[in-house]
């Protein structure tokens, strides 16, 4: 006897239908899954070079040296983190 023979055959297509059901699924989740995880990676970036530009600005106060906190800083620390801070602060030694 036969697989198919022993479930029959409306049986065997309803399980087909869920393990493509199951499939689909996890390919759908997987798909909006990575976005999540891009945005959390850029909300963490975000946060520490956010939290490096006020540490920079408070330490920097007894040196009298301070960053701008703008747009163009806030996108530049948020995207890039730490290393973001970092080149902010050679741009602005270069320019000054």
């Amino acid at each position: 006897m036969t697989f198919a023979g022993f479930l029959g055959s409306s049986q065997m297509g309803t399980i087909l239908a869920y393990g493509f059901g199951i499939l689909m699924l996890m390919i759908i989740a997987r798909t909006f899954l990575f976005p999540f995880k891009l945005l959390l990676k850029l909300l963490y970036n975000a946060l520490i070079g956010g939290v490096m530009l006020l540490i920079v600005n408070f330490v920097g106060s007894y040196f009298h040296y301070s960053m701008p906190l703008n747009p163009i800083t806030a996108l530049l620390a948020g995207f890039l983190g730490i290393p973001g801070v970092i080149l902010i602060a050679i741009l602005q030694y270069l320019m000054l």
